[in-house]
């Protein structure tokens, strides 16, 4: 062995092994950025307030005269120790394994403040917490820190969360926060809106109230409301004529399970409804109603995803809202999206979620409705077509014959005028609607270029250059008041005169160009 050879060798020997290193202020502003709708803190304390096994959970939302943003959420759980506290401030060292907010990153969209203050009491041990200029902390490239205070205690256990100067998204102002949008938003996009309590055993109901201060809303005094979604009143067959935007079916509770390859078994929980168009309207939706219904896949029963290719190409997803919940879904760190949907587990949710959707549309009930409501489109059709041609007769005979509403039916009137004895003859050759000189015409002599209109007064209120326009052919003159003001102002500033007498326009000083006009109404 050579001396190089020998050396290349040892060098080889003595390769280290190094541990990837994490920037952890980068990670805490990365999570808490990923939270971006200011109303996702009060998703996140619904959430945290049920693992607490909270009874009840309030929150209040305060905007002070400069702006200032004060949260106060409280709630009376079980509380929080040591350990739970660290959780809270802590990422990625959540101490919950079957919670809601297992992973810890929910609470960290309270770092994006001024300062956070925790009051908790557990099992007689009152703990009082202050972490100071969080966000401040972070962008300058530091992790804040946090104190802790300890005494016994003969409190009753629960948690106060304090959030001064709290800031998300576009921040909390009174257009983006209202009791209206907040009561939308608990029960379509939090654990206030939970269908758990349709499946599951330990399902517990808590109240949920949220007061908005003066600054924000004042149209009402709190929102007052329970962690359950309730369905439309179920109505499968309403009387009257038109019944089909009323009528609404309930579809019970049902747990599919799946087996994987690999022998995990998959429980979905499946619930939901159809219904027409009134019924829908009773369900709190959050966003563009009529774009949130089909099938919703759902985490700790709270809507995440829609998956309408569930329901088919022949079905329109507007009639369905089902959600299906999976706890075997993963989730994006603000949980506003699924993670893996290339893996096993979504597939396979799906898959037999298409299965299920399949039973429903074959359902005899949802046929007949579906029967009724084409059946009542058309009796509307036929009833809206015969109120519009009687209006439209009674114009007619009141107005003594046609009267033109737009450029179709003056040539319509032209043509009647060419074809009743008129001294001239004029045939559409061409017509553009969009184009300013819209026709150009056939006197049987020569082509012409003609601007016609409903009213002439129409064509100057557009001001268009009258240069490759030949004639003028409208219905009516118009508004006689604004043709005389143009006159006395002059056009795109050249003089013009309306001659109604000779039915003719005159443009320009010197050698001033002559456009004939034929007005209609008068001649047909």
């Amino acid at each position: 062995m050579n001396e190089s050879s020998h050396t290349s060798t040892t060098m080889e020997k003595q390769a280290m092994h190094k541990t990837p290193q994490v920037n952890e202020v980068n990670e805490f502003i990365e999570i808490a950025s990923d939270f971006e709708d200011p109303l996702e803190v009060i998703r996140e304390a619904l959430s945290n307030s049920y693992d607490a096994e909270a009874t009840w959970v309030d929150i209040e939302i305060n905007q002070d005269d400069e702006g200032r943003n004060t949260l106060i959420i409280e709630d009376d759980g079980h509380g929080m120790d040591e350990q739970n506290l660290a959780s809270f401030f802590d990422l990625g060292n959540s101490n919950k394994s079957d919670a809601i907010g297992y992973k810890g990153h929910g609470t960290k969209i309270y770092y994006k403040s001024d300062e956070i203050r925790v009051e908790t009491v557990k099992e007689g041990i009152r703990m009082e917490s202050v972490m100071d200029q969080p966000w401040e902390t972070l962008n300058d490239r530091e992790l804040p820190t946090y104190s802790v205070n300890t005494e016994e205690t003969d409190e009753t256990s629960g948690t106060r969360i304090e959030v001064h100067g709290f800031r998300a998204g576009q921040g909390f102002d009174p257009e983006q926060l209202t009791y209206n949008k907040i009561e939308h938003y608990i029960k379509w996009k939090t654990i206030g809106g939970s269908t758990a309590w349709h499946f599951d055993d330990d399902f517990h109901e808590f109240d949920i109230e949220v007061t908005l201060s003066s600054h924000i809303d004042d149209t009402r005094d709190k929102i007052e409301t329970s962690n359950k979604l309730k369905f439309p009143e179920e109505n499968l067959d309403p009387d009257g004529e038109f019944v089909a935007e009323r009528m609404c079916k309930h579809f019970p509770p049902r747990e599919l399970t799946v087996t994987l390859d690999d022998g995990r078994e998959l429980t979905i929980e499946v619930v939901g409804m159809v219904g027409g168009k009134e019924a829908r309207n009773d369900l709190p939706t959050y966003g563009k109603h009529s774009a949130q219904f089909g099938i919703w896949l759902a985490k700790d029963h709270i809507k995440v995803e829609r998956y309408n290719d569930a329901i088919g190409a022949d079905n329109e997803f507007f009639h369905f809202f089902f959600i299906a919940n999976c706890q075997d879904l993963e989730l994006s760190a603000n949980r506003e999206k699924i993670r893996n949907k290339s893996g096993d587990v979504y597939q396979a949710i799906t898959d037999e979620l298409e299965r299920f959707m399949t039973k429903v549309c074959q359902d005899t009930w949802y046929n007949d409705y579906i029967a009724r409501r084409k059946l009542e489109d058309k009796k509307r059709s036929v009833q809206t077509q015969e109120t519009s041609l009687q209006e439209r007769l009674t114009k007619t005979k009141e107005q003594g014959g046609l009267s033109p509403s737009n450029p179709a039916e003056v040539i319509a009137a032209l043509e009647r005028y060419s074809a009743n004895g008129s001294p001239e003859t004029i045939e559409i050759a061409d017509f553009r609607l969009d184009e300013e000189v819209n026709a150009i015409v056939d006197t049987g002599e020569e082509y012409k270029n003609a601007a016609l209109e409903v009213k002439l007064s129409d064509f100057f209120e557009d001001e268009t250059p009258l240069t490759h326009i030949d004639r003028f052919i409208c219905w009516k003159l118009g508004d006689l008041d604004a043709l005389t003001k143009t006159e006395r102002a002059s056009y795109l500033g050249e003089p013009i005169r309306f001659d109604f007498n000779n039915n003719e326009v005159r443009y320009g000083a010197e050698d001033a160009k002559t456009i004939p006009v034929l007005e209609l109404a008068d001649k047909v």
